[in-house]
């Protein structure tokens, strides 16, 4: 190959140098097409394709902007044809061409060095012959060529005969020109040498099929060309290279023909005019002269488009469903805002309602929306509605109860006053206590409500002081105990009263129940009293009984004309004297006695027989008589205690005189006292006078 230079460039200010040209040296064509964004590849197969960094577009055919901008660049070179091709670069940066570094034997081309008068560097490319073929259209600018001589010395084995085609550059006056700036590489191990060298074949873009001869016109020049000394690693790094590189650009040929799909997929699924019904053939009538279509194969771009019919008829349900909800919400907030839609409100009420509605009316797709999804929605607002009234009858009629309750509650308070303060009580009458009741407001609350009536709780209310009657009534008693209070028959209830108050446990009683335990304590002191009274009268009988007997056994007998003071100092000692207190009452008795003995002995002496013919007749009479005084005795001397002492004279049968007065005076003698007759007869008359006369004088105080 031919000997080349490689330009670099100088910073005169900075004191930096670079291999790329700068901007401020670049032509205003040059500096159009660096800032176009698309930039020319070839594929696999070599064929050209334009991609684009910016928007990620790759493309077939040769952008148009690309196009305007490479004309442009042609037109500025073309016009420059009639001036001296001297570039005007920026005071700071002068460029130079290296000598061949790597090649000895090859002399080093001329440097260019910058005028002084202008303060200005001409610039002179030498442009190697891998080069030539880099812009056709660069061509047409005018260079300033002159031959170099050879070298003395060929390059290597690799090139035997080199021809060096150097562009002429003015001569720059070695004083005046900057020192080269060379790098400088070291390498430490063999394998840091190898990766240098890929680095640099990486760097001058030499693709996985270039050869040997061409990789070497790229890298010679360079220093890090001589990192491997021999020609056989050289090679060997190479092909490693090249496999390396060949992996790399499958892989990125396949991860641009991936975003090759993934463009045409996303192009297919945002494209307005795709639907899920969309056939593929109308699809390609659309969209074949686009690249995005093209750049994908047939057989993928029947699979992807199935791919996107999916995901369109699923996108297509979603918007549908969120186009359904989005009504049904709007139908709903639109019904909950009409006042004049109650539960009673028909389907066909409410569309008219709707019409007249302008939400309704402005909204489209509200319009549009399913017949029957409209009428569920105004179905489920209805059962709401008539949730919400059923709702509403709940709390009414609880709010109802609740005042009913309350009223209830506030007439039983209105009651417990009454008991707290004595108005109430156990004992108290509805018609009492009318007129207290029906004037306090609490009493006019309670008319017409259902349920307890005032009467009701009234009754509830006593009836419950009743019940509490027997416990209070132990309490009663038990303050009376503690006390040591006795009812008895003269005890007020005022004095009662004041020694049941005196007690803190009276604080709880009632006070009919008070009244009603007094009542029961007072009626049980009157039943003593008179259980005295009786037993008093039982043992003034038996007193009586006593002293008629001791009378009655007197030896000798006593007469019917004797005197009390003849005979009482006959009884001084006897206990019956005794046991009779009042010398009243034993001439009362005394008295008594002798007027039944003069009697009885007078009936005694009168008659001594009967007649025959009478004694049936007398019989009859005289158990009659007998049943009399039976009863009568019975009546103050208790039945079973004289039954014993009467069934003799009832099972006498006998008809004759004698024995009858017998009878009687044993009956006598029991009534009495007990004393002995004469057995004298008795007319039937005088019989019943005296027996009157007896019952007078035994119930006589």
């Amino acid at each position: 190959p031919p000997s080349s230079h490689k330009t670099y460039y100088y910073n005169t200010e900075t004191k930096q140098s670079t291999w790329e040209k700068p901007d401020d040296l670049k032509s205003p064509a040059e500096q159009m097409l660096s800032k176009c964004p698309w930039k020319e590849y070839k594929s696999d197969t070599g064929k050209p394709y334009y991609y684009n960094s910016q928007t990620k577009e790759s493309r077939w055919t040769k952008p148009k902007e690309l196009e305007d901008l490479e004309g442009k660049r042609a037109a500025l070179l073309l016009s420059s044809c009639s001036y001296n091709p001297v570039i005007v670069a920026s005071p700071s940066w002068s460029d130079f061409r290296t000598a061949e570094a790597t090649a000895p034997g090859v002399a080093a081309a001329p440097a260019v060095q910058a005028d002084n008068t202008a303060a200005m560097a001409t610039v002179m490319e030498v442009e190697t012959a891998t080069a030539v073929s880099e812009d056709h259209l660069s061509q047409a600018a005018v260079h300033l060529t002159a031959e170099v001589k050879p070298a003395d010395a060929p390059v290597a084995s690799l090139e035997s005969t080199a021809a060096t085609e150097a562009t002429a550059s003015v001569e720059v006056p070695k004083e005046e020109r900057p020192e080269l700036q060379k790098k400088t590489y070291k390498w430490n191990t063999k394998e840091e040498a190898k990766q240098a060298f890929k680095e640099l074949l990486k760097e001058k873009g030499v693709s996985s099929n270039s050869s040997w001869e061409q990789a070497m016109k790229m890298i010679i020049n360079d220093p890090r060309y001589s990192a491997l000394p021999k020609l056989s690693e050289k090679k060997q790094a190479f092909n490693a290279y090249k496999v390396q590189t060949e992996k790399e650009e499958k892989e990125e040929a396949r991860i641009k023909y991936k975003e090759s799909k993934e463009t045409f997929q996303r192009f297919l699924e945002n494209h307005g005019k795709m639907t899920s019904t969309t056939r593929y053939k109308k699809a390609e009538q659309m969209f074949c002269e686009q690249e995005v279509w093209s750049c994908v194969p047939e057989r993928d771009r029947l699979e992807i488009y199935e791919d996107v019919l999916f995901y369109l008829a699923k996108k297509e349900k979603e918007q549908a469903k969120q186009l359904r909800k989005r009504n049904w919400e709007a139908l709903k907030n639109i019904l909950d805002n009409m006042a004049n839609v109650t539960y009673r409100t028909t389907w066909s009420e409410a569309q008219q309602y709707l019409l007249d509605n302008p939400t309704f009316a402005e909204d489209e797709e509200l319009q549009n929306m399913d017949k029957e999804d409209a009428l569920i929605c105004f179905e489920e607002h209805i059962r709401a509605l008539e949730k919400e009234e059923e709702e509403d009858k709940q709390k009414t009629l609880l709010r109802e109860r609740r005042r009913q309750r309350k009223n209830r509650e506030s007439f039983q308070k209105f009651l417990d006053e009454l008991h707290d303060h004595g108005q109430l009580h156990s004992m108290s009458a509805w018609m009492e206590m009318y007129p207290t009741l029906s004037s306090d407001i609490r009493f006019a609350n309670m008319l017409g409500q259902p349920g307890s009536t005032p009467l009701d709780l009234f009754k509830f209310y006593v009836e419950d002081l009743k019940a509490r009657y027997h416990d209070e009534k132990r309490i009663i008693k038990d303050i009376l105990k503690d006390k040591g209070f006795l009812v008895e028959v003269n005890t007020s209830f005022d004095d009662f009263g004041s020694v049941i108050s005196s007690d803190k446990r009276a604080t709880t009683l009632d006070a009919g129940n008070i009244k009603l335990a007094f009542n029961s304590l007072l009626e049980k002191a009157e039943a003593r009293e008179r259980e005295r009274e009786k037993e008093e009268a039982r043992k003034m009988k038996r007193k009586e009984a006593a002293f008629k007997n001791m009378l009655k056994q007197a030896t000798p007998p006593l007469e019917p004309e004797t005197s009390w003071e003849g005979v009482r100092e006959r009884f001084l000692k006897e206990s019956a004297f005794e046991d009779v207190t009042l010398e009243s009452e034993r001439k009362r008795i005394f008295k008594d006695f002798m007027h039944v003995l003069e009697h009885e002995c007078q009936h005694h002496h009168s008659k001594t027989k009967k007649h025959s013919k009478k004694s049936k007749k007398h019989h009859r009479k005289r158990s009659r008589s007998r049943s009399g005084s039976e009863s009568e005795d019975e009546e103050y001397h208790k039945k079973k205690k004289r039954s014993q002492s009467k069934s003799p004279s009832e099972r006498s049968s006998s008809g004759e005189s004698g024995e009858w007065v017998f009878h009687i005076c044993v009956f006598l003698h029991r009534a009495q006292g007990g004393w002995d007759t004469s057995g004298s007869e008795l007319s039937e008359g005088e019989l019943e006078k005296r027996r009157r006369t007896l019952l007078e004088q035994l119930d006589a105080p």
